[in-house]
């Protein structure tokens, strides 16, 4: 992992130079996205089914592309029966927290004006659950259950296809969590055909979860065709620290998102050189028992980090201006310094809250956004599913009392139409 210390020359260009590097990489798959968009669009199935022989390596007929019911159930009869348990514990955790999100219609009056919104559920969500290098179900548990709170009627789960078939805790989950159909489609041709519908798949009022590259480029070129929950990029996690902690807890920490894929970004800031080199004894340690160990040493190679600092005030200044996706205050008293906390996905404190906790049994939502956006996005949650309408109703006498200014701000802006709808409605008409 490479060590920064702030008080050396050019820390800062330094720093500024390695973050730039989480916003590179999208422009380069997006004129192979769009053009796998573009052929979704034009061709339906055809399209998802040549795509998916030639991406996936696997060849299915449209009747195929839809899981049957009998291998939901199949699958989950197979399944451990400690798994089970697990996972439906995780839903229960990871409901009662989006609950506490819900918000309702509301109305207010006032000498004849009635003013308020219509909160509805979203129709159709579509859930992308990630293939490749390894299984979510927990993604889907994350995406699926605040849509389920929300009251989305329907919810439809897209995975990537493979020669060893579906991942049978995927199926579980979906069975746990109340999914109506799960279609054997990836990539991002599973993005397009939720955006604009196919003859199988259905078009989708949002899409969530999380996607590689080529998934995150079509979410983001397809935006405002259809919601998507956010641009997400690799997992991050930014540990501070003041060596309170045994460093073998911060280093398992870091091991924990470095073995997600080589993109990923390991950062610890901490207050001691010391304990920032025995953190590194740890992590090469713990590596060498990995069985992603190639995984996590590219991670490291490419994007572990240490960074020195003064003290704590400066490391979660540092912290605010990476906004990372995971922030770990693991040091003394950490509810002390939560209100310094400005930027990030998501936070635990305390040394006893790794952030592999959040990915599972926490409740918290683990969808969150990387790449700096924490700065102005929000972890996924039952408001991305909800939409609201705004309300207005005015009485006779309440347009009455306020037409004059309607009438004089409308042509302030040079709108002689809009001050004539409210002038035209005088006490005469």
């Amino acid at each position: 992992m490479k060590i920064l210390d702030s008080k050396s020359k050019g820390f800062e260009e330094e720093l500024e130079g390695l973050l730039a590097q989480r916003r590179e990489g999208m422009e380069g798959v997006e004129g192979a996205v769009r053009e796998i968009i573009g052929e979704v669009r034009g061709r339906g199935d055809e399209a998802l089914l040549h795509y998916t022989q030639q991406f996936d390596g696997v060849e299915i007929s449209r009747e195929e592309m839809e899981v049957p019911q009998e291998v939901w159930e199949k699958a989950w009869h197979e399944v451990q029966g400690e798994a089970l348990i697990s996972l439906q514990r995780a839903a229960e955790r990871i409901e009662s927290f989006h609950r506490q999100e819900l918000y309702h219609s509301w109305f207010d009056t006032d000498k004849g004006v009635v003013r308020g919104q219509l909160v509805r559920p979203l129709a159709r969500a579509g859930v992308y659950v990630p293939g490749g290098k390894a299984a979510y179900p927990s993604s889907l548990l994350m995406n699926a259950i605040p849509a389920k709170v929300a009251g989305v009627r329907e919810i439809v789960v897209v995975t990537p296809p493979s020669r060893e078939g579906l991942n049978p805790y995927v199926l579980a989950a979906a069975r746990m969590v109340g999914v109506d159909r799960v279609l054997l489609v990836g990539g991002p041709q599973a993005v397009a055909a939720l955006a604009f519908g196919t003859e199988t798949v259905p078009r989708a009022d949002i899409i969530v979860g999380p996607g590689n590259l080529y998934v995150t480029a079509a979410k983001r070129l397809l935006f405002g065709v259809v919601r998507v929950d956010m641009v997400a990029g690799p997992s991050e996690i930014l540990v501070v620290s003041d060596g309170s902690s045994p460093p073998v807890f911060i280093a398992a920490d870091l091991l924990s998102q470095a073995e997600h894929d080589e993109m990923a970004w390991p950062i610890l800031v901490t207050t001691s050189d010391e304990f920032a080199h025995q953190v590194q004894e740890e992590v090469r340690r713990m590596t060498r028992t990995l069985p992603r160990q190639g995984i996590i040493e590219a991670s490291l190679e490419s994007h572990g980090l240490i960074i020195l600092v003064r003290d704590l005030k400066e490391g979660i200044e540092i912290a605010n201006r990476i906004a990372p996706e995971h922030l770990e205050l693991a040091i003394q008293d950490p509810f002390r310094w939560l209100g310094e906390v400005e930027n990030a996905g998501a936070v635990f404190l305390g040394p006893y809250t790794p952030e592999a906790v959040g990915d599972y049994l926490g409740g918290p939502n683990h969808v969150l956004p990387t790449g700096g956006t924490a700065r102005f996005f929000s972890p996924l949650g039952v408001e991305h599913f909800l939409k609201r309408t705004n309300l207005l109703s005015f009485s006779r006498d309440a347009l009455e009392a306020v037409k004059e200014d309607v009438a004089r701000l409308a042509r302030l802006e040079g709108l002689e139409a809009h001050a004539q709808a409210v002038e035209v409605r005088g006490k005469e008409d």
